[in-house]
């Protein structure tokens, strides 16, 4: 079948593109990833094959959104905690001092205010939060106005203010490892680091002194690099922190959402069509 493959639709990072598969498929013409993020993919490589690539940014934005709310509220409230203390064979009464901390009203910084960081401003809105947000590329007024976010043109200075960090960016070279030991040493003691986006964009090992040694309060994370982690990783024997197995877009609704934009970009592309979520190499 060769010779009649036009279209590869990647479904969590399979089939693995490389340059032999490529010269295997002389007339493949696009591929579909079903999510945002292309960190998998060789784009230089893909395009001098003369293949196109398409991503599916509308059909995961919403739940993406959800998912990292939903990571902020389990932390802040304890709920991972209070379950396992809720259902113990040795339960009589909750501690007292059982508490976790308030969100209505907290400072949250989101860094990556793209389609993903943008729905999450939304939803705090609705808690009330004071949301700070850092981008490469400042919104527009009306923009900010709508959620009552703030720009930090420094991150430095977001992190410092904030009582949830939520990292909402696309892994690059210059992302990559973007939140280490000095920017866990610059946010509060009280604070909570949520990462949605790549687990490369966190120093683990950073992350895993500043959680032993208090330097901040919390972790939750829905994305590890790699995944899953080893059986002994030292993040895995931490109470102070929350991990998903990249439970980020893993709806009903939004699988079906991702398969109908990756088909709609497969046959756009096979169409002589343009793409809608055309991705280009940089």
């Amino acid at each position: 079948l060769r010779d009649k493959v036009q279209a590869i639709y990647l479904w969590w990072h399979k089939p693995v593109i490389d340059r032999e598969l490529l010269q295997s498929l002389p007339n493949l013409k696009v591929i579909a990833n079903s999510g945002v993020g292309m960190d998998h993919l060789d784009l230089k490589l893909v395009a001098a094959f003369g293949v196109k690539m398409a991503n599916a940014p509308h059909a995961v934005s919403s739940t993406t959104a959800d998912t990292g709310m939903a990571l902020l509220l389990a932390s802040a409230r304890r709920l991972i905690e209070g379950c396992h203390v809720a259902v113990s064979p040795d339960m009589e009464y909750c501690e007292a001092d059982f508490l976790g901390v308030q969100v209505t009203r907290a400072t949250l910084g989101i860094i990556g205010m793209g389609r993903i960081g943008y729905k999450i401003a939304l939803r705090a809105r609705a808690f009330e939060m004071n949301i700070l947000y850092h981008n490469r590329t400042r919104r527009k007024e009306h923009e900010e106005q709508l959620v009552g976010a703030t720009y930090c043109g420094k991150l430095e200075s977001l992190l410092q203010q904030s009582d949830f960090v939520m990292v909402v960016v696309s892994l690059t070279p210059q992302t990559r490892k973007l939140i280490g030991k000095r920017e866990m040493e610059l946010m509060k003691p009280s604070a909570t680091l949520i990462n949605i986006s790549r687990g490369a964009v966190v120093d683990q090992e950073a992350l895993v002194r500043a959680l032993q040694d208090g330097v901040i309060r919390a972790a939750a994370l829905d994305v590890t690099s790699p995944e899953p982690l080893p059986r002994d990783h030292p993040l895995l024997k931490l109470k102070n922190v929350i991990i998903t197995p990249h439970l980020g877009i893993k709806t009903d609704k939004a699988a079906r959402m991702i398969t109908e934009e990756a088909v709609e970009n497969i046959l756009a592309a096979l169409r002589g069509l343009p793409m809608p979520s055309e991705v280009l190499p940089n």
